[in-house]
């Protein structure tokens, strides 16, 4: 089991909001620009950010989006399931026929782990995120090397590290 691309994108995006809310509304092309993740992608995954109440967008010059919530209300859980991500462990996809049609010996044992992982992603916030200096410290070296106009490709991303 594995979280794929579109989730830990998504955790990426809003973190690198809550890094940067500071400034004001963050457009989708200042995130694209740090994390090296495609615009289309990104208005995809905000579409889903904003139905879910996690994001509201800003019209107008200076525009762009900025958080719904306090940073220590927003869980990691909020934003993975808001872009439909599935964390399920069991081969089944939950669904309880994994073998020929049935249950098999281990289902359980996936769907627990599959519940603790969730339990595990509610349990962080995205306060407990940008508090850690680890990820403080790639948002000082992507916000320098933006500056100075080095590429996303050629420097590590937040997603990386989380």
């Amino acid at each position: 089991m594995r979280l794929t691309t579109k989730g830990r994108y998504a955790v990426t995006a809003m973190l690198d909001l809550a890094l940067h809310t500071d400034r004001g509304p963050v457009s989708l092309a200042d995130i694209s620009a740090r994390q090296g993740i495609s615009l289309s992608y990104l208005e995809q995954l905000f579409a889903r950010l904003r139905q879910c109440n996690l994001v509201q967008s800003v019209r107008g010059p200076g525009g762009g989006y900025r958080l719904s919530g306090n940073t220590a209300d927003i869980s990691v859980a909020q934003v993975v399931d808001a872009v439909s991500e599935s964390l399920d462990a069991t081969r089944c996809e939950g669904k309880g026929n994994c073998h020929e049609g049935e249950v098999c010996l281990t289902h359980h044992l996936w769907e627990s782990l599959s519940d603790q992982i969730h339990q595990f992603l509610s349990s962080i916030s995205l306060a407990d995120l940008v508090a850690r200096g680890d990820i403080q410290a790639v948002r000082e070296r992507q916000d320098s090397r933006l500056q100075q106009g080095i590429k996303p490709e050629n420097h590590i991303a937040l997603s990386e590290i989380l």
